[in-house]
């Protein structure tokens, strides 16, 4: 209830009118003795699968014995999940401490709820200075609360895509004006760029960065992998090639985005990671939200011995993906879909083929959702659409046949409410 007052409090602080700068967060950083400059971190930007790399990236330094401290957003459950510190997500009365030694330092100066949540991120990762910092970045890096590092280990941009274009101006809403916010500002150290859904992004990213003199290492031209029919698959880089174990997370993407991971650690020299943590540390991927299979619970209880799915896929590239790995599956496959208002309901649903049914809701407690009628209507052109008021009333009005497969899709918010009601 404390931390709850307190998140209230700090969010009362966010200004009416957000002018993109550095400004802000820079001057309280200061009063708490730049922590920032005091951490060892690397910095994960991109559109999608930034989550999914930094839990590989994780669960491979865990295995390694190295400690971590990770900084992600938005929280799927509750707020403590954006905060691990040496290798645990913080409790409840020390996340209220925490805000409240930083809410008093800030003394009640205009900053937004990131801007002071990523200052208290750095003010407590500080105290240890030894662990590695996993740092995922916001909507567009260049102008990002967590952009005021001095230096750092690797930047990872993953895959960029077409998202959050209410935040840029209506002539600017384009891939290259994305890539150039993201990409612009690396800092000198170590790139690695992910797949992308292009070669045209690629080429893109390539020519943003061309002057930053960090050692960069593409996909496909300086690490790969390819599959195998046998449960394992290979990753190569200019290190050598490893065989590797399936890891214990579903779909392709995450082969790509454990790929990164892999690179990632092998190019920071000091971390010495060794190819047993590789090979054991990627069965042991904890990734919520992102395909991850639900198989206890009062949802999957209305399921009975069909698969039910949960995924944050928000935006095309997401839904892109997310097919991918639905077009593999041979069974019936229905969607339960609940979205944000700001997002392109139909490009996003164009990329699902072959559903068995469609059945949209409204996402409780997100005044920014569209309502589930709404959507529906957007999406008339869809096959075998329905519209219910929830996630319980959905399920029960799907007709499953034998083995069939239900994801629920279209917002981490929504994968919130449907994790809390499981």
């Amino acid at each position: 209830m404390k931390l709850q007052k307190i998140l209230d409090r700090l969010q009362k602080l966010h200004p009416k009118e957000i002018d993109l700068s550095l400004d802000r967060i820079l001057n309280l950083c200061k009063k708490l003795g730049n922590p920032q400059n005091k951490i060892k971190s690397i910095s994960i930007v991109g559109t999608n699968g930034k989550y999914s790399t930094i839990q590989a990236m994780y669960a491979i330094l865990k295995d390694a014995g190295i400690n971590c401290n990770i900084y992600t957003s938005p929280h799927i459950q509750k707020i403590n999940e954006r905060f691990v510190f040496n290798n645990q997500e913080i409790g409840d009365q020390e996340l209220t401490e925490l805000f409240e030694e930083v809410e008093k330092v800030n003394d009640n100066q205009s900053i937004t709820f990131f801007e002071i949540l990523t200052a208290a991120y750095f003010y407590k990762a500080a105290k240890y200075p030894d662990n590695i910092n996993l740092i995922e970045t916001g909507l567009f890096h260049r102008f990002d609360a967590t952009n005021i590092l001095k230096k750092n280990l690797a930047s990872v941009v993953t895959s960029i895509g077409l998202d959050h274009l209410d935040w840029l101006p209506k002539n600017e809403r384009t891939i290259e004006k994305i890539i150039f916010e993201k990409t612009s500002t690396l800092l000198n150290s170590n790139i690695i760029v992910a797949k992308q859904s292009s070669f045209e992004i690629s080429d893109q990213i390539e020519k943003t960065i061309l002057n930053n003199q960090s050692q960069k290492l593409f996909f496909n031209k300086d690490y790969t992998y390819s599959l195998s029919e046998n449960n394992f698959f290979y990753y190569e880089d200019k290190i050598g090639g490893l065989k590797l174990p399936s890891p214990n997370v579903n779909g392709q993407f995450q082969i790509e985005n454990i790929s990164t991971a892999i690179a990632t650690l092998r190019s920071v020299e000091e971390l010495d990671i060794k190819e047993e943590n590789i090979k054991s540390g990627i069965t042991k991927i904890q990734s919520i939200a992102r395909l991850q299979e639900i198989t206890q619970g009062k949802l999957k209880d209305l399921v009975k011995n069909n698969r039910l799915l949960v995924d944050g896929a928000h935006n095309p590239l997401g839904a892109k993906v997310l097919n991918n790995y639905l077009e593999s599956l041979n069974c019936n496959k229905h969607i339960i879909l609940g979205m944000m208002a700001n997002k392109n309901h139909q490009e996003y649903i164009s990329y699902f083929k072959n559903i068995a049914s469609l059945t949209t809701i409204d996402i409780p407690n997100q005044p920014n959702s569209i309502k589930g009628e709404d959507l529906k209507n957007k999406l008339s052109g869809y096959k075998n659409i329905q519209y219910k008021k929830n996630i319980t009333e959905a399920i029960k009005s799907i007709s499953f046949k034998e083995n069939d497969l239900l994801l629920i899709t279209g917002s981490l918010y929504l994968i919130g409410e449907v994790l809390n009601l499981n």
